[in-house]
């Protein structure tokens, strides 16, 4: 029997995905990109700007969060 491969896609980091996301962009300014190329691009733009956004803002909650000595998480807030 032949068993499936399962392909195996490796996480790219934030700065990874926007210096791709910048690439894109800068692509479609020039204006040198047939229709059907730019709005697949446009797509994997859009699916990228979002994935960027996800991490942001998850890193934002882990940020905002903070370890009590008992071990447990509260929120972060500034004491003034």
């Amino acid at each position: 029997k032949m068993e499936e491969k399962k392909k195996k896609t490796k996480e790219t980091s934030f700065e990874e995905d926007l210096a791709e996301l910048e690439v894109i962009v800068k692509g479609l300014e020039s204006g040198n990109v047939p229709l059907d190329d730019a709005i697949d691009q446009f797509n994997k733009a859009m699916k990228l700007a979002n994935k960027c956004s996800k991490k942001l803002k998850s890193a934002e909650e882990s940020i905002n969060k903070i370890l009590n000595e008992d071990g447990t998480l509260s929120d972060f807030t500034v004491q003034e």
